[in-house]
């Protein structure tokens, strides 16, 4: 593995035990994560996300398949993985009968840190992480963000050079968010490596680098926010469309044989349609469904979005999937 890499698996895979037989929750995942960005695994919940997280973290042995992490081997060198790495899960690690600066300190001697040591990390992280205000307050008096601050502080005290986050930040308010997300990005900015699952589309496409779609135990699509976008070339035309009688599907049938209109794709009561100008389109959508008589409820115009590649590449769309 060369030294920029940080994560690379071959065919990782894990497999469960059930009544009704074997559930498959990763089905052999290749991925390569290089040193120095923000990578994000995006998808339901459900896909295999924290599965997969949980295998490259050392917590789930794979089934199958091969991984190295931070330089060291996943299934040969555990110990040495979980020295060089720092795991922040979705329910986190607080005390809450402990202040924060005193989980910091459990923490860092739990990595080994001599007792001055770990006391002079625990100050740069709470002074890092803007925590001087509760540092000495026990940590079960916190909000929401402050408690996820901290718990980004504990998988950091031990300075990993590889971050793995678990939906960072599921249940905070919009402002603990856009606060996480930039201590997020010092993170990466500094030369650390994350590594986070994500259900949130705008999450993906504003922090990370490089991102997985995960659906089903399998990736199926890799590649900077953008990149991804621009598979999907053109503009995004969605319409309301009344389900009543078939109309949905004779709009659908009329819309698809239109040589400006590249694809269509049907979903309840919404049409989407891939076309290459979205603007001198939608005159012609209009005249084209209003020779047939058939009425819209909504339109829109958008460029395309993770959600349209998510869309593209598993026939569902990921905001359904996650309200």
């Amino acid at each position: 593995m060369e030294a920029s890499t940080m994560i690379r698996t071959q065919g990782l895979r894990k497999t469960f035990k059930a009544r009704r037989g074997t559930v498959e929750a990763v089905r052999g995942v290749d991925l390569t994560v290089q040193g120095g960005v923000i990578f994000g695994l995006l998808g339901p919940n459900g896909a295999g996300k924290t599965t997969l997280m949980r295998m490259l973290t050392t917590l789930l042995p794979p089934t199958d398949g091969e991984a190295t992490v931070a330089g060291h081997d996943l299934r040969r060198e555990p110990a040495r993985v979980r020295e060089r790495i720092g795991y922040v899960s979705q329910a986190g690690g607080v005390d809450i009968t402990a202040t924060g600066r005193e989980n910091l300190i459990l923490q860092g001697r739990l990595y080994g840190l001599d007792t001055a040591r770990v006391r002079e990390r625990a100050a740069t992280l709470i002074a890092a992480l803007e925590l001087d205000a509760f540092a000495d307050r026990m940590a079960g008096t916190y909000s929401g963000g402050q408690r996820r601050r901290l718990d980004l502080a504990l998988g950091l005290v031990h300075q990993p050079p590889l971050l793995f986050l678990d939906e960072p930040t599921t249940g905070l308010d919009p402002q603990s968010r856009a606060r996480l997300w930039d201590e997020v990005r010092r993170l990466r900015d500094s030369g650390t490596t994350v590594f986070l699952t994500t259900h949130y589309l705008d999450e993906a496409d504003a922090l990370c680098d490089r991102l997985a779609i995960v659906d089903e135990g399998r990736i199926v699509a890799e590649g900077t926010p953008d990149a991804l976008k621009r598979q999907i070339a053109g503009d995004v035309v969605t319409l309301g469309v009344s389900t009543h009688n078939g109309t949905l599907a004779h709009a659908r049938d009329l819309l698809q044989t239109q040589p400006f209109v590249r694809e269509v794709n049907a979903e309840e009561q919404v049409l989407r349609l891939y076309v290459t100008r979205g603007e001198e389109a939608l005159p012609s959508i209009l005249r084209v469904l209003d020779g047939a008589g058939i009425p819209l409820e909504t339109i829109a115009l958008a460029r395309p979005s993770l959600d349209d590649v998510f869309l593209r590449k598993t026939g569902h769309s990921l905001r359904d999937e996650v309200h």
